[in-house]
């Protein structure tokens, strides 16, 4: 998406497959090659890595899109501290080093940033415990670090996605019975009756990283069918 819309980008990931597939994608779209970073980002110099390599290759940074994130099945009964460590590190601890290390050039720049967070941030859910108070986390953190930054024009704001068809569910825990039950259920937990796709949540993205969103910070995007709305009876 941002690359239809111009920008050069770096990416990364654990996957390098995967990677070079998102990468492909990028030059076929705009005849752009996308830097292309392997790490962790739970590892702390991987994240100085990434940081590092992307300022490195490009000079600057206007846009950091916090998007790495995990699920995992679980209520109080059943989640272990290792489970909570796991999920929050990746969903909470590690954003904040990313972007702690990517503040200084995006007040250099006037640039903005973006975090995925979720409808589990906004309302409570049975079962996916850690995963709902990491987003909550994120949510607070995106309003703290808006308030934070504002003097300086940097803007910050969160998308928060209902149910998206992507891998996430699967590497959660759901097989493939489960999951295809999960994506039935939305046709009633989702007031339009349907799972969202991929290109829902990156145009509200690429939206609020771009100068039409310039009036815009602190803000929790529900990109979520309707979900964040819902009451059950």
């Amino acid at each position: 998406m941002f690359c239809q819309q111009g920008a050069r980008v770096a990416i990364m990931g654990r996957n390098s497959e995967n990677l070079q597939k998102v990468a492909d994608e990028c030059e076929r779209i705009n005849n752009q090659k996308a830097l292309c970073i392997i790490g962790d980002i739970t590892k702390e110099e991987d994240v100085k890595k990434i940081v590092e390599e992307t300022i490195t290759f490009y000079g600057k940074l206007d846009v950091l899109v916090n998007n790495a994130g995990i699920v995992g099945l679980g209520s109080i009964e059943t989640t272990s501290l290792e489970q909570y460590d796991t999920i929050m590190d990746t969903n909470v601890r590690a954003m904040y080093h990313m972007t702690m290390l990517c503040t200084p050039y995006l007040v250099e720049s006037k640039g903005n940033i973006v975090n995925v967070s979720s409808v589990n941030g906004l309302r409570s859910f049975p079962n996916v415990l850690a995963y709902n108070m990491s987003k909550s986390a994120v949510d607070q953190f995106t309003r703290c670090c808006a308030l934070d930054l504002a003097p300086k024009q940097v803007r910050v704001n969160s998308v928060n996605p209902g149910v998206i068809i992507t891998e996430i569910h699967k590497r959660g825990g759901l097989d493939e019975e489960g999951y295809q039950k999960f994506l039935e259920r939305t046709k009633v937990t989702h007031a339009l009756g349907r799972p969202g796709q991929v290109e829902e949540v990156t145009a509200m993205i690429a939206f609020l990283a771009s100068d039409n969103a310039s009036f815009i910070t602190g803000a929790q995007i529900p990109i979520d069918g309707g979900r964040h709305a819902m009451c059950p009876r």
